[in-house]
């Protein structure tokens, strides 16, 4: 009898190992592993160094407790047919003939440049994914100047006028799960004032669920989306923005996986105070339970 995984939204350890565990109780997970492998079958078993360490819940009670409300709140918005996505920043890219990670098939090979100095690139390629979680579908917005809580709002307003309108006509509440870095921080006044505008402009409540500060792996469109798009562009050189733009729109995934992409031109300057008639103009309501995390934005009324 082979040891079985033990499944659970709320998970610890490495994304990617087929077996993972509750976090909340990694002793009776080891036991349970251990209870079924036959060989271990009448021998005493003693854990190591190295392997003790891994089973080590390495999360605190509230980010666990953060886990499970993410996980409740995802059902509570997929029963319902409205819209559950996960936004995230890829990492940065050079555009330009520079040597890209990984290896690809070829009957010749490429010459690249020796250096990835920044002056020799085209320009700077700023992914800014949003994964659709119900339809497991993608959407990126490449911009070119800086990741700003401006740039990742019109970013969402990108897909929801492109995409996310025709595949839910009828929503008036959206899911946004997010990190707690970047333009899409949790402590970043300028990203509550553009989901604010957002709401005003359409109508919907937005509720956000921010991940716990290094948990941001943990995020679905980290495994879900940007893994699939670094393994389709992988040793292959991003020589220029159509380039970038067409490697993301050609990922797929036998699940049924597709992804549009499109290429934002406009210009996000950096150190943008936000002056306090807007900070109190966002009617933000924090949910009781971590409420540093957990927020809905709600449109003005008319």
């Amino acid at each position: 009898m082979r040891p079985r995984a033990i499944r659970s939204p709320v998970c610890a350890g490495p994304i990617r190992r087929p077996a993972s565990w509750p976090s909340s109780c990694p002793a009776l997970a080891w036991r349970s592993v251990i209870a079924r492998s036959p060989a271990c079958c009448g021998k005493r078993v003693t854990r190591s160094g190295p392997i003790a360490s891994a089973w080590r819940a390495p999360a605190s009670r509230t980010a666990i407790g953060k886990f499970r409300l993410i996980e409740r709140r995802r059902r509570w918005f997929l029963h319902r047919g409205l819209p559950v996505v996960s936004v995230d920043c890829k990492k940065k890219e050079l555009v330009g003939n520079f040597k890209n990670p990984g290896a690809c098939w070829r009957q010749d090979s490429r010459p690249v440049l020796d250096h990835d100095f920044p002056s020799a690139a085209v320009g700077r390629a700023i992914p800014f994914g949003i994964y659709d979680q119900r339809r497991d579908t993608g959407f990126v917005v490449v911009g070119v100047s800086h990741e700003t809580a401006e740039f990742t709002t019109a970013a969402l307003r990108t897909w929801w006028l492109e995409n996310g309108r025709w595949c839910y006509p009828h929503a008036r509440r959206w899911l946004v799960e997010a990190d707690c870095g970047g333009g899409n921080g949790n402590r970043c006044w300028a990203w509550k004032v553009g989901l604010q505008r957002l709401a005003d402009e359409f109508g919907i409540a937005i509720t956000v669920s921010h991940y716990p500060s290094g948990a941001s792996k943990w995020n679905r469109i980290e495994h879900r989306m940007f893994n699939l798009i670094s393994l389709n562009w992988q040793g292959e050189p991003l020589v220029s923005y159509e380039t970038v733009l067409n490697f993301i729109r050609t990922t797929t995934s036998s699940s049924g996986f597709r992804c549009r992409a499109v290429l934002d031109e406009a210009d996000y300057p950096t150190r943008l105070k936000v002056l306090p008639e807007a900070k109190a103009a966002v009617r933000c309501k924090p949910y009781k339970l971590l409420p540093q995390w957990n927020y809905t934005i709600y449109p003005t009324p008319k």
